[in-house]
């Protein structure tokens, strides 16, 4: 039984998690992002990202300004951000312990954050700390 404070987020869908971190990486690298930008991004079309967006908006994770300008709401900025933290994590973990490079280390992290265990994480976070 999980207590009020170890209770695991609701589970996304691995797109979900695509959009709202190509929607941060967009941000920090261009500060505005627009639905364009996503599409590119994650080399998808135009109306995928539509319908994306209007399920992460309806979800609560973002809106757009007056502009077309995604933004995040306050839960989805701390979602994203979680999401960027556990694929830079992942990352840099196979880069260490593989000695592959980093697009390999990347690619496998894309496919990985998605289905690990959130113990399983914070034990690699602990081990890569004490490094």
């Amino acid at each position: 039984m999980f207590s009020m404070e170890s209770r695991p987020e609701p589970r996304m869908h691995e797109s979900g998690e695509d959009y709202l971190e190509a929607i941060l990486m967009i941000q920090n690298e261009k500060g505005d992002c627009h639905s364009v930008d996503v599409a590119r991004k994650l080399g998808v079309t135009k109306p995928s990202v539509s319908r994306a967006m209007g399920i992460l908006r309806d979800d609560g994770f973002i809106f757009f300004d007056e502009n077309q300008i995604i933004k995040f709401t306050e839960s989805g900025k701390a979602r994203a951000e979680k999401i960027y933290d556990r694929h830079r994590l992942l990352t840099n973990f196979f880069m260490e312990i593989t000695g592959v490079g980093a697009a390999q280390a990347e690619k496998n992290a894309c496919r990985v954050e998605h289905v690990i265990d959130g113990d399983i994480v914070e034990g690699i976070r602990r081990y890569m700390k004490g490094k």
